[in-house]
């Protein structure tokens, strides 16, 4: 069997316009994650991923009046009747941040299956958008200005409608700080996929036999529009870690010129593991 081959170029350079984009495809930009860990998925499986968004839509009751309907309707369809939810064993899986294979297997982690909430609702006309709770990922249903005249349903566990104190509690649970208004906020498109990328990151970094996972979750990373500095330097180290010397000390040498003029013993440290990396060809 002929090993897996890497995404097309193509492919990342979609992922990369699709986040510049005015309104960027959450939905396409999960499927464009999904092609990293999955190759095969290409473009015929992207098409099939959203033509199956699409046709859960489409089982949707017509006339739905009011977030509360729209809540009770989902929680039917997607939890109760096709069984879409989490349990604890998700978070070891890597599947459960990917958006086809949360279609597929209909588990997943509270922002893939947020994901999963929120396109399809959106297909079917429900004024819905993704609440980036700290530590739990849910959906709000209603109007995005005011969260007060809208309900929050949680899809991790079949999308059952959250109360004022069951919110309270996913916080306190989380932060141990009590809930405030800025946490109820819509997120924005990439701010759901830097916390996709961030998961799948945590979840490699665990896992040193999936450098792999790690090393393209980081270079998606490094193409969306706003990215910290220092992933490059993350990247460089992954690199070296995974035996591209060279590659990863090219790296480190112009990350270490990016902080020289703030942060000079920075920049030399960073130089001297350059150099150390060089080394390991000898």
């Amino acid at each position: 069997m002929e090993p897996p081959q890497p995404p097309s170029s193509d492919l990342r350079s979609r992922f990369a316009a699709e986040a510049r984009a005015e309104r960027p495809d959450v939905a396409l930009l999960c499927l464009l994650i999904g092609t990293e860990a999955d190759p095969a998925l290409g473009e015929d499986g992207i098409d099939a991923a959203q033509i199956e968004l699409d046709r859960l839509a489409g089982m949707l009751p017509f006339g739905l009046d009011g977030p509360r309907a729209w809540g009770a309707a989902l929680e039917d369809l997607l939890g109760t009747r096709l069984g879409f939810r989490g349990t604890p064993g998700e978070y070891g899986r890597l599947e459960a941040s990917l958006l086809h294979e949360v279609l597929r297997r209909r588990r997943g982690l509270p922002i893939l299956l947020s994901v999963l909430w929120t396109e399809v609702a959106r297909r079917a006309g429900a004024p819905v958008y993704g609440v980036a709770l700290p530590g739990h990922f849910v959906v709000g249903i209603g109007p995005a200005d005011d969260p007060d005249e809208g309900v929050l349903v949680d899809p991790f566990t079949g999308g059952r409608i959250l109360t004022r104190q069951d919110t309270e509690t996913l916080v306190r649970g989380a932060t141990g700080a009590p809930l405030v208004p800025s946490m109820l906020s819509p997120a924005e498109p990439l701010h759901v996929v830097i916390r996709i990328l961030n998961n799948l990151r945590a979840w490699a970094s665990t896992r040193p036999e999936r450098g792999d996972v790690a090393l393209w979750a980081l270079e998606l990373s490094l193409l969306l529009p706003s990215h910290p500095a220092r992933l490059r330097y993350e990247r460089a180290q992954l690199l070296v870690r995974r035996g591209d010397f060279l590659t990863g000390a090219a790296e480190m040498d112009e990350y270490a010129e990016v902080v020289a003029a703030v942060e000079p013993a920075t920049a030399e440290a960073i130089r001297h593991k350059a150099r150390a990396a060089r080394a390991m060809l000898n």
